[in-house]
This record gives structure tokens, sequence and C-alpha cells, in this order.
């Protein structure tokens, strides 16, 4: 059997764990212990002039603009588009732009107005729209035809039937002189009533 080479031999450094030819093993370690340094969050390698660079740039702690929330630089994208309580979305219902952490009070008032729907000319409620267009036939119910019919005034009733319309009483000549007269007599009596004065009273 063939012997093994010395540079197909490796050694693990102690200082960043990788495996390094065992050749080279003092002269890698004298450089990686003096130059590089173990990030303590994330594991990475870095060098010892930017370790501080490093951490402020990926993993201090820094504050949401919107929440004021503080958490680690590499998940504040996240927290903003995903997360954030104020981060502003828009109503499913209306479009309207609002905080997140209202969404779900606007969107239960939002989502039961109602919409015409143009298929059936049924009043629809917005969180019932989208189911309702997949299943609207677009025939207008003949049962709910029937019961507005029958809650409609006779009147009403009659004049869709045709049914002609009845007619408005007058009054007769002789109806009306005998209303006159009686209106003029209740004024000559109120007027001589008025007009009598008292006598003068005798002095004793």
């Amino acid at each position: 059997m063939a012997g093994v080479s010395d540079d197909q031999v490796t050694s693990v450094c102690g200082h960043c764990d990788r495996a390094i030819p065992s050749s080279n093993i003092d002269l890698h370690f004298a450089h990686c212990s003096r130059n590089l340094e173990k990030c303590k969050v994330c594991g990475d390698m870095i060098p010892r002039k930017h370790a501080e660079e490093h951490f402020l740039s990926t993993h201090a702690p820094v504050c949401c603009s919107l929440c004021s929330e503080t958490m680690d630089r590499d998940i504040l994208d996240v927290h903003k588009g995903e997360n954030c309580p104020k981060r502003i979305v828009t109503c499913e219902y209306c479009e309207f732009p609002l905080p997140a952490i209202d969404l779900l009070e606007h969107q239960e008032v939002c989502g039961n107005r109602t919409e015409l729907c143009y298929m059936c000319h049924k009043y629809i409620r917005l969180r019932e729209m989208h189911s309702h267009e997949s299943r609207c036939t677009g025939v207008v119910s003949n049962v709910a035809e029937s019961s507005r019919n029958s809650r409609a005034p006779e009147s009403v009733r009659e004049r869709a039937a045709g049914a002609p319309r009845r007619q408005r009483r007058e009054f007769s000549p002789r109806r009306l002189l005998f209303t006159i007269a009686i209106t003029g007599i209740a004024v000559l009596l109120g007027s001589l009533f008025f007009q009598r004065k008292p006598g003068p009273t005798p002095v004793n």
C-alpha cells in the first residue's frame, strides 16, 4: 500500500476549528490566533481589527423605528415586514391603509358592510362576497320575491294587479250649501253675543 503523503494528513486548528494540512498547522495556528477572532454570536472567524464593526453591523440590538421594540439587527427587516404591530397594512375589503394592530377591529366592522351583487341583485356582506360570487347563479330567488310581494300594502298589490282605483268622494251642492249656512249662523250668533254689554250697576 502506498504511503500517505504529508499534504494529505490534516490536523484541526485549535483556534478556528478548521482542518489544516499537518505540515502547515504550526504556521497556520500562529497566524490564525494572532489575526482572527471567533464571533461569540454567529461563530464566524472575523479579523480582529473588524470584530467590533462586525458586531455592531450584524448583531448589535437595534430599535424598530415604528414600534420602538429592541431586537437583533439581522431580524429587523423581517420584523418590519411581517411582525411589527405598527407596520402599515391594507384592509382586504376597502384597501384602506392602517396599522396592523388596528386591522382586526377595522375589518370586523368593514366586512359587515353590504354591497349589491349585480348578478342576483341581492345585498351581500363584504366578508361573504367572495364565496357568494363563486356560487351565485345570477337568478333572483322567487321565494324572496313572493315574500316581498306578500308584505306589500294592499293598495300596491291592487295597482300591480291592474285593479281600478277607488273614486274619491265628492261633495254634493246641497251638502256644500248646508255647511255654508251653518257656518254663517254660528258666526252671527257669536258676534251678537260679544256685542251685548252689561248695563250700569245701580248705586245704593
